[in-house]
């Protein structure tokens, strides 16, 4: 029995190809995945890569401090206790009395954070 040549590929050239397709896709999709987590983890609890303005410390709700990268819903609701209790924020340095706040966790929040004095 001869054989008619069709420029049409067979089934199991198909299906190598599909399945090729599918591997570099789901390659794709797990690289990308992958990044996102990896860029998620980086960004601490905030979860964003920050404000796209210095937030500032006397004004800010603890919802808007949420948007910093390294504070959680705990650690802002802290800065506004402390606000409330001592009352407004002399210089940004002063983030650090907050507990829950060192330096480390400071250094991390730093450049989202001024504190604006009325003079």
């Amino acid at each position: 029995m001869n054989r008619v040549k069709t420029d049409r590929p067979s089934s199991s050239m198909i299906a190598i190809g599909t399945a090729r397709f599918a591997a570099v896709v789901l390659a794709a999709l797990l690289a990308l995945t992958g990044s996102l987590w990896a860029a998620e983890g980086a960004q601490g609890s905030g979860g964003t890569n920050g404000p796209a303005q210095q937030i500032d410390l006397n004004k800010a709700t603890a919802k808007e401090l949420t948007a910093i990268p390294g504070i959680g819903e705990a650690i802002a609701q802290r800065i506004v206790d402390f606000r409330d209790k001592e009352g407004p924020f002399r210089r940004v340095e002063d983030l650090m009395k907050v507990k829950g706040i060192g330096e480390k966790s400071f250094q991390k929040i730093r450049p989202y954070v001024k504190v604006e004095n009325k003079d």
